[in-house]
This record gives structure tokens, C-alpha cells and sequence, in this order.
């Protein structure tokens, strides 16, 4: 299959060769990308919201220096990188970054006319989620294992993928002569701590990024395996731990309870004044927003194709009833319902708790206090800033029994929502998604985030945002048994690099 481009200018005609781009990729994954992402598996590069001493374990540093070595070994035409790390103004070490830059190429065609125009950003992050628990028998956070054209490990999905795929999508398109604007490349290790290091990065960058028109972002998910997905809107985050304090130390149940107050009670009527606890609905007007109608006809269009795998997809638990198991049901079956609420919807999560001893230690003492990690994802239109100092005043004032209650925000970001998608980005994803996976491109909002968006966005208000990923079914980022899905991963490379070739 061929695909006929108009990459640089309305008199320039290159021409694709699809299945080519193919068989490059996947000899790239097969021989050279696998084999990194099972040494990058390997290394617990935990982000510094779960190592504090990330410096001196230097697990950071380590997966970027072998990302950066790897890129050097591609000897790609032209491309410069480099390791950036700045300080903060106390004088300590951000966590660093991989820049890397490529000029314009006219391919074999003649020259662009515009070859210092507009700038393609490519984006991931390099940095962890923490191990967690429940890993198969068989597999472990920092063993790579490939089973079934999964590669099984923390991090390889979300998204220490994105470098490598980024690298072999412009290396496919050099492979055939074939045109590209200039790209830049900037890999983080902070984003799963909220990419607080990323900004001044940014900044420090912004007269080298250049004038960008296109950014891909390969740190989303997937609603199948079956075709190509764009991002359309991701929801933000306030988070942070509440605390409920009634003594000063554990006292005797037997002699306290009854008339000392239970901070975990104090605790439940503290969070019924933010979330509905019989139906998750939180409370607070000015958390919800209203879903844009292009959205919501989008989500209408996913819920058409997606329909009971948006809640089958998950590992519900079950209970066996006399050789029948009954399994825990969703908030919802409405497939468009499911959509929203997971994206254009506020929820509240309790990621970690403190105050409770371990359950062989637990005697029958009333404990000191209480203490909740929240997680509170927004619609991608409110403002994190100003619902973290309503959360705090929501839930500190008024406190029952006077106990000392006490919300300390530790991070936050905004929500993003895509621009209107051009006519030359349609007809760019539609066609990749057609050539790699037999079917056109589909439209989803998530409900993670990424900092990144929101300040690209307003950096570069006329740019398109590529938004995308391998986080499909069952993938289960930040959870145990994550897996990259490789044979998607190999079509996305391609894809992105269809997209790329189109760009005007």
C-alpha cells in the first residue's frame, strides 16, 4: 500500500510505501527496542513522590543515561541530544531530562520551503509508579517477562516505550528518503509525581522548541487494540492527605470507646460533606463542569464501538455461591455513561491510609487518629488550583467534636481539553490508522492526567495535540501485572509516523 503525501509544499509529492514503514518498525521493536525496555524493566526508577532520595539511588539518572545511549547508538541523520538538569531555587537538583532535536528534512525531494517552520513535540517520561501488590506468581515489577505479545513489567507501558517508538517512527520515514519537519523530543523522569519539575524545563527550552504545530504525546491509552486512538480530554488532579486527630496516643478500647470519638468516624462524616457515599457523586458544585458537545457526541461515537468492554475490561472481584460467582457491578452499564464518568465526571479515590497497624498487631487499642491519601480527579475544565483550597476549607472547618483536622494538598494539575482538530490531523490519523490497523481511528477522553497538556496548550494555543498510547484493556499501569502490548505498540510506532509525514 502506498500512501501519497504532501509533506513540505503543494508542489512536493512523496510517495509511502505503508507496508514498508511496517516491516521497518517491527524490525526495529523486534531487534532493538525490546530488548532496551527489558533492561529499562529491570531498574525500580521510582518517581520522587515514592523515593524521596532518588538522587542518591540515581535509578533516574540511570534510565535516562541508557535511553540517551541507546538514541546515540541510532546515529540518526542530524540528531543532537542531550541531558538537561536544572536546580531548583534552593539550590537542589530537578530531576533531569532528555532533549533531543532534528532538523527539517526535505527527504529526496526538493528542499522545503519552510524548513525553520513549524516544529514537531514529541513527549514521554521515563519515571515509575511503585511496585504495588498482587503481581502473577510468575512476574514481578522489575522482571521482564513477554507472554502471549505482552512484555510484562512496571513502567514498560507507561510509558518508558514512548523514547524508543519516537526514535524508530523518524528513523521508518529516513529508511524511505521521505520528508519531515524539524522535531524536538523532551523526556521527563517526574511525571507520575505530577511533572512539578517539568515547567521551568519548559521554559529553560522554549527558544529551542520552536514554533510547535504538533505535539505527540505517547503517554495515553487505548479503548482497543484494534485501531488507532486519540485523546481528546484528560481529567485533572488534586491530591493530598487528610488527617483526623482525637488523642495524643492509643488508649484502651475498653475504657475509651464510647466516650472518646472515633477518629474514623469523625473521618466518614468528614468525607460525606465531599462525596455522596451511596453513589460516589461528589458533592461540591463547583467540582463538575458541563461536557462540551463535541465531546459528548464523541463519547457517544466510543460508546458505540466500545460498548460492555469499557466495564468488562476490569478484574472484578467475585465470590463463588454454590458453583455460581457473583461479581462486583460497576457504577453503571450505560456504555455512555461509563465514558463520562471516567472522564468528564469528578471522583474521589483513598489511595493509602495511616493510623491503622497492620492486622496481626491490631489489639483492642482506640487509635490516635486517622490518615487518608485522597485522590481527587476533576473535569478537564476546572481548576486544580482553586479546588484544592476549596477542598481544604470543605473539609478542615467546622470539625465535628472539634477534633484537629487538617488537609495538606501535595499536588495538583489542571485537566486539558484538546483544540478542534484540523482538517489535514483528521485525514493524517485516519489514514494511519486505516493502513495499521484495517479500521479508522477512534476518539476517547481519560480520566488520568498528564501536566504537560494544559501547559503546552496554553504555550502553544494553535498547535494539534497527538495524544495517544499502549494503556489498552487490561494493560493495568500503576496496578500489578502491567503489560506493554506489543504487537499495538509496533502499529502506533507506525502510525505516528504516518501522522508525522503528513504534517503541512
Amino acid at each position: 500500500m502506498n500512501d501519497r503525501l504532501h509533506p513540505c509544499a503543494a508542489d512536493q509529492v512523496a510517495i509511502l510505501d505503508t507496508q514498508a514503514l511496517t516491516n521497518h518498525v517491527q524490525a526495529s521493536w523486534r531487534t532493538q527496542i525490546i530488548p532496551e525496555l527489558q533492561r529499562y524493566i529491570a531498574v525500580p526508577a521510582k518517581s520522587p513522590a515514592f523515593a524521596a532520595d532518588w538522587a542518591e539511588q540515581g535509578h533516574l539518572v540511570r534510565v535516562l543515561q541508557q535511553a540517551a545511549d541507546w538514541v546515540q547508538a541510532q546515529k540518526v541523520p542530524g540528531l543532537t541530544l542531550e541531558i538537561v538538569q536544572l536546580t531548583n531555587p534552593a539550590g537542589q537538583a530537578r530531576t533531569p531530562v532528555l532533549f533531543f532535536e532534528l532538523p527539517a528534512s526535505s527527504g529526496n525531494g526538493p528542499a522545503p520551503t519552510n524548513p525553520s517552520g513549524q516544529t514537531i513535540l514529541m513527549y514521554g517520561h521515563l519515571d515509575k509508579q511503585p511496585e504495588f501488590s498482587g503481581w502473577r506468581a510468575d512476574l514481578g515489577p522489575w522482571t521482564p517477562v513477554i507472554d502471549d505479545g505482552k512484555l510484562y513489567g512496571r513502567g514498560g507501558a507507561d510509558d518508558g516505550y514512548a523514547v524508543y517508538a519516537a526514535i524508530a517512527s523518524i528513523q521508518a520515514l529516513q529508511a524511505q528518503g521521505v520528508a519531515h519537519p524539524r522535531i524536538v523530543g523532551l523526556i521527563e523522569t517526574c511525571e507520575e509525581s505530577g511533572s512539578y519539575d517539568l515547567l521551568p524545563y519548559v521554559d529553560a527550552l522554549r527558544p529551542r522548541l520552536g514554533e510547535v504545530g504538533l505535539v505527540i504525546c505517547l503517554d495515553s491509552g487505548a479503548g482497543n487494540y484494534d485501531q488507532l486512538w486519540l485523546t481528546t480530554s484528560l481529567r485533572g488532579l488534586a491530591s493530598g492527605v487528610l488527617k483526623v486527630q482525637v488523642l495524643t496516643e492509643g488508649i484502651h478500647s475498653g475504657d475509651a470507646s464510647g466516650l472518646v470519638p472515633s477518629s474514623f468516624r469523625v473521618m466518614r462524616q468528614v468525607l460525606d460533606r465531599l462525596e455522596d457515599s451511596a453513589t460516589g457523586r461528589l458533592l461540591p458544585a463547583s467540582f463538575h463542569c458541563e461536557v462540551p458537545t463535541e465531546r459528548m457526541a464523541q463519547a457517544q461515537a466510543t460508546a458505540a464501538i466500545l460498548g460492555d468492554e469499557l466495564y468488562k475490561r476490569f478484574p472484578w472481584a467475585h465470590a463463588d455461591c454454590g458453583g455460581s460467582s457473583t461479581f462486583t457491578l460497576p457504577t453503571t452499564t450505560d456504555p455512555v455513561e461509563a465514558l463520562l464518568n471516567r472522564t468528564w465526571r469528578p471522583t474521589l479515590s483513598v489511595t493509602g491510609a495511616d493510623g491503622f497497624p497492620a492486622l496481626q498487631n491490631a489489639g483492642n487499642v482506640l487509635r490516635p487518629y486517622t490518615a487518608f491519601k485522597l485522590s481527587l480527579r476533576l473535569p478537564p475544565l476546572v481548576d486544580a488550583a482553586q479546588a484544592v483550597q476549596e477542598l481544604k476549607a470543605l473539609l478542615e472547618d467546622n470539625a465535628p467534636y472539634q477534633a484537629v483536622v487538617t488537609f495538606e494538598g501535595d499536588s495538583s494539575a489542571t485537566g486539558w481539553n484538546a483544540p478542534t482538530t484540523a482538517p489535514w490531523f483528521h485525514e493524517a490519523l485516519q489514514a494511519a490508522s486505516q493502513a495499521q490497523f484495517g479500521a479508522g481511528y477512534g476518539t476517547i477522553g481519560q480520566g488520568g492526567t498528564i501536566p504537560l497538556m494544559n501547559m503546552l496548550s496554553q504555550g502553544f494555543p494553535k498547535a494539534q495535540m497527538m495524544v495517544c498510547g499502549v494503556l489498552g484493556p487490561k494493560s493495568n499501569a500503576h496496578g500489578p501485572n502491567e503489560f506493554l502490548h506489543l504487537p499495538y505498540a509496533q502499529k502506533l510506532t507506525a502510525a505516528v509516523a504516518q501522522v508525522m509525514a503528513r504534517m503541512p
